[in-house]
């Protein structure tokens, strides 16, 4: 009678296969230690060659080396080429918790990149290069407006937004500054279906 699959026992890594974790099992009943070393080594060759693509790594070699110490539940008595092979213990050991700092955002259609870039902009000495930074800036506020809002979009709002922004450091007049016209595309309709002939 056949043995499938589903009646064995669950794979550690899968993706290895069955084949490789057969390998694992049948060395970890091998007595003689030499004889073991040597069968660890030929397992991690044979998983390497599953995976070539591996080898790009800096440290394929010790992630092969764990993944045999996984498959074989920690349990493989051999000597590692690694102190730091991976343990039953820090297995499931998880990342320092991360503080995310929330900071409020003005105006939230624009975010916190632009209130940045702002910021920068204002501290920037006068002269040509801050000018084209200062429209550069602007011109980007006005498209991302068209993004919320499809109707015609003030200048003179992006810029008392500006020296909002810019706590008065960058005043813009509507009189003679200009930012460029966005018009908003509207996606192509679909064809219709086309009627065949009789």
């Amino acid at each position: 009678m056949l043995t499938y699959n589903s009646n064995l026992k669950k794979l550690a890594l899968p993706e290895y296969g069955r084949n490789i974790q057969q390998m694992v099992d049948h060395c970890l009943t091998i007595e003689d230690r030499t004889e073991r070393n040597r069968c660890a080594h030929t397992i991690v060759q044979k998983m390497a060659t599953l995976f070539p693509q591996l080898r790009a790594e800096a440290d394929y070699q010790h992630k092969l080396w764990d993944h045999l110490a996984i498959m074989s539940d920690f349990k493989l008595d051999v000597d590692y080429p690694y102190d730091d092979v991976i343990s039953e213990a820090n297995l499931e050991t998880r990342p320092d918790r991360i503080e995310y700092k929330l900071e409020p955002i003005a105006y939230r259609h624009y975010g916190k990149l632009i209130e940045r870039m702002i910021e920068r902009a204002g501290q920037y000495p006068e002269g040509d290069e801050r000018d084209a930074l200062v429209m550069l800036i602007a011109n980007h506020m006005k498209k991302l407006i068209y993004q919320i809002n499809n109707e015609v979009v003030d200048d003179a709002k992006i810029f008392k937004d500006l020296a909002y922004y810019s706590h008065g450091a960058i005043r813009l007049n509507p009189e003679t500054h200009r930012l460029h016209e966005y018009q908003v595309v509207k996606p192509a309709q679909p064809a219709g279906k086309k009627k065949k002939k009789k």
